[in-house]
């Protein structure tokens, strides 16, 4: 992709999920995560109908007369975006890949993030961490991680999301809101992301394909895993290779929905011919 056509794309998503964030999803992401406690902000003269705990006693015996304390709420909070590189998300049988669907919720979260004055920050990651961007504010950051979301190629294609957990874990300190988003055909988290979700505020998006919840019937057919790269031929013909494959993804939706329930984790479920807008403004509301 050049310079000019990576900008052109950069500037349509932004217009787009700026738009959503602006007019939608602002509010609701103010109230639904709420920043780390009060800070003191200043001191003024009683009013009548102040809270009495409120009153400054040095102040007050200073002036003469009572003042209390005013105390805001301290607002700036870091949202961690950790998105799945790996080759499963280059799949799509409707007008988008699950990759073009995840860069734009990852875009509108981001603005959202940006209209509240928040840091952002960036994890890509596959097998292994791909991407760090450490979390900043700012408009240009945040097309930043936009242009990483639309032009990064991964070194590998297979998936290992406890190691990117393991990551997070390490490179933050201090509680943030995490949004990890994949299609989460992925095994062995569930103890890393219990502990993650001890320390920070963490939603699974789930972005996934309606053709991938059941095999059609198509006869024979040469399929591809788009993370090991292993060719197989498949008779779709055979109800029981249909009924197979259809409970290997229904035990791995099951995991998803385990883990992070028992995590204390949000769970959103974004099929990629649905909107994802409605998806995540329930979800909002819903905590909020």
């Amino acid at each position: 992709m050049d310079t000019k056509e990576l900008l052109k794309k950069v500037r349509k998503i932004e217009i787009k999920t700026r738009r959503l964030s602006d007019h939608i999803f602002g509010g609701e992401y103010h109230s639904t995560f709420k920043g780390r406690g009060m800070t003191f902000s200043e001191v003024r003269q009683y009013q009548f109908g102040d809270d009495v705990r409120s009153i400054d006693w040095n102040v007050t015996a200073r002036y003469n007369e009572p003042y209390v304390k005013v105390f805001e709420e301290e607002r700036e909070l870091t949202m961690m975006l950790m998105v799945d590189v790996s080759g499963s998300e280059l799949f799509g049988t409707s007008n988008q890949f699950k990759k073009e669907i995840i860069t734009e919720i990852s875009a509108t979260l981001a603005f959202s993030a940006l209209q509240n004055n928040d840091k952002v920050g960036l994890i890509l990651f596959s097998d292994k961490v791909e991407l760090y961007i450490p979390p900043k504010k700012g408009k240009s950051h945040v097309l930043r991680i936009i242009r990483e979301l639309l032009e990064f190629h991964p070194k590998s294609s297979e998936t290992n999301l406890a190691e990117a957990l393991k990551f997070l874990t390490n490179v933050m300190k201090k509680k943030a809101i995490v949004f990890v988003l994949s299609d989460f055909i992925a095994d062995n988290y569930e103890n890393t992301l219990r502990i993650v979700g001890n320390k920070h505020d963490v939603t699974g998006i789930r972005v996934y394909d309606q053709r991938e919840e059941a095999i059609p019937n198509l006869g024979m057919v040469q399929m591809q895993d788009a993370e090991t790269g292993e060719i197989q031929l498949v008779n779709t013909q055979s109800k029981q290779v249909r009924l197979a494959y259809g409970q290997h993804y229904k035990d791995k939706v099951a995991y998803f929905t385990n883990s992070f329930n028992k995590s204390g984790c949000g769970v959103i479920n974004c099929r990629a011919d649905e909107s994802y807008v409605k998806k995540l403004l329930g979800y909002f509301k819903r905590r909020g």
